[in-house]
């Protein structure tokens, strides 16, 4: 079946894209307004886009009535985000952040979430995720109801448990990290694994040689 997304209503591309783009991993953005309140939500629309310079992408969508939400103001009024990965213990946290809060509320407080300070950023980072990236704005795109971030990552903090620090190796899956999957409230674990190794054309068979 074939949609035509030009003819289609902005509803109905998320309901189609957002249910077979998946799983997507999480940003959990904690993120500081210029009067110095706290804020912190998560965005699935993100990804890693480089290692030189390294660079995360996060698509934030707008409102109904078209205004920016907090996350979106706070980064591009200071610069300053940290985006922490989620771990299953961290979920239900994380989904109550979702909450459709006033700008003042203060959703790690409520939340019960622990912070802990950035080195270079002024937002804090949470204490529990496995992993905290600090990132200062690097560009940012406003495509109609979105505004899509790039951002440098400075910091990158990472449970002492999980790396192997001279090797660089990380043990992911003890991140036990959840991930967003289709519809309202769907997430999903990695624990369902499968391993491809990457094709050599100079070991294939029908290469010219």
């Amino acid at each position: 079946m074939d949609f035509d997304f030009r003819q289609l209503a902005a509803a109905d591309r998320y309901k189609l894209m957002s249910a077979v783009i998946t799983p997507r991993p999480i940003a959990w953005l904690t993120t500081r307004s210029v009067e110095g309140a706290r804020n912190a939500a998560p965005y699935s629309f993100f990804n890693m886009m480089g290692a030189e310079p390294p660079l995360v992408a996060i698509g934030l969508m707008r409102r109904p009535d078209g205004t920016l939400k907090d996350s979106a103001r706070n980064i591009l009024e200071t610069g300053d985000f940290v985006v922490n990965l989620v771990s299953e213990a961290d979920a239900p946290a994380m989904n109550f952040t979702c909450i459709d809060a006033p700008p003042d509320f203060d959703e790690l407080e409520h939340a019960g979430v622990a912070v802990a300070p950035s080195v270079t950023v002024a937002p804090p980072r949470i204490a529990s995720a496995p992993v905290s990236m600090e990132c200062r704005l690097f560009h940012h795109v406003d495509a109609g109801q979105s505004t899509v971030v790039l951002g440098e990552v400075l910091h990158f903090h990472i449970r002492d448990d999980l790396v192997d620090a001279r090797r660089l190796h990380v043990d992911t899956l003890a991140m036990a990290l959840v991930a967003r999957m289709h519809g309202a409230g769907w997430y999903t674990r990695s624990t369902d694994l499968f391993q491809l190794s990457r094709p050599s054309y100079a070991e294939w068979p029908g290469a010219a040689g």
